[in-house]
């Protein structure tokens, strides 16, 4: 008897023993999870807009798209390693307001509203960078015509003239994955556009003629006449680290280090 008696007191010790360390063990995690949240939450706000699917990726069906079997965007990966991704549907006074930082991928055609809008709010010193590509090149799991189709070509000359930018495209160019040089770095085009500006705007062009930068206002837009670098199913070469050049470029000064 006393001997059974020492093997309950010496089991219910180590059961106690190792439910102490399951509590500490889920306590870490939920510590964890916090910090994790909490890091998340620090970074900075990044609004999102465009055909071209980097929030949502590639889905043929609404199932893919809840039980994640779609195919997600490369993109949207590399940008939540430095912000907190607002996906925007309209660009209105009300939605952009709460951002500093806005980026367009190959967006529909705006309306007059939102044109309006996305202008006020460049110029009270919104930081804007957008991929307007003349003749999309990249890949799509659908067919043309299928609104899920990111838009083939870019509809937005009233905003780009409204900032003093003339977007041209040569038919005849020929297809192929080219580099284009801006300060040194080399950001790859296929078929891309190439800009013009009216000599009392605020916009410089580099890249021969393929980037734009732009002062609007108290606000900055910096615009890619290409967005082969955004390509989800076969990005070309030296995408990744050209598309961070381009956020530096147009976000640098607000993101700051957050990496």
């Amino acid at each position: 008897m006393l001997r059974s008696r020492g093997l309950e007191v010496a089991l219910t010790s180590a059961l106690l023993t190792l439910a102490a360390a399951c509590g500490a063990q889920s306590q870490d995690q939920r510590q964890g999870s916090v910090s994790e949240a909490t890091s998340a939450e620090q970074r900075p706000v990044l609004g999102l807009m465009g055909t071209i699917p980097i929030y949502w990726g590639e889905s043929g069906s609404f199932g893919d798209l809840v039980d994640g079997t779609g195919d997600s965007h490369w993109v949207r990966d590399r940008i939540e390693k430095r912000f907190a991704i607002e996906p925007l549907d309209m660009l209105t006074d009300q939605n952009l307001a709460p951002l500093d930082m806005l980026l367009l991928a190959q967006p529909r055609a705006l309306g007059a509203p939102e044109n309006v809008a996305l202008d006020a709010w460049v110029r009270g010193g919104g930081r804007l960078l957008l991929f307007a590509d003349p003749m999309l090149t990249g890949e799509s799991r659908y067919a043309i015509g299928d609104r899920r189709r990111p838009q083939d070509v870019i509809l937005l000359s009233p905003i780009l003239l409204h900032w003093g930018l003339d977007l041209q495209f040569d038919v005849d160019r020929p297809g192929g994955v080219e580099t284009a040089r801006a300060d040194g770095v080399g950001i790859p085009i296929d078929r891309a556009g190439l800009f013009t500006v009216s000599p009392d705007g605020g916009c410089q062009i580099s890249g021969g003629g393929v980037l734009a930068r732009c002062l609007i206002g108290k606000g900055k837009v910096i615009v890619l006449a290409d967005a082969a670098l955004l390509d989800l199913h076969h990005p070309p070469p030296g995408a990744p680290e050209a598309l961070d050049w381009l956020f530096e470029q147009a976000f640098g000064e607000i993101a700051g280090n957050n990496r």
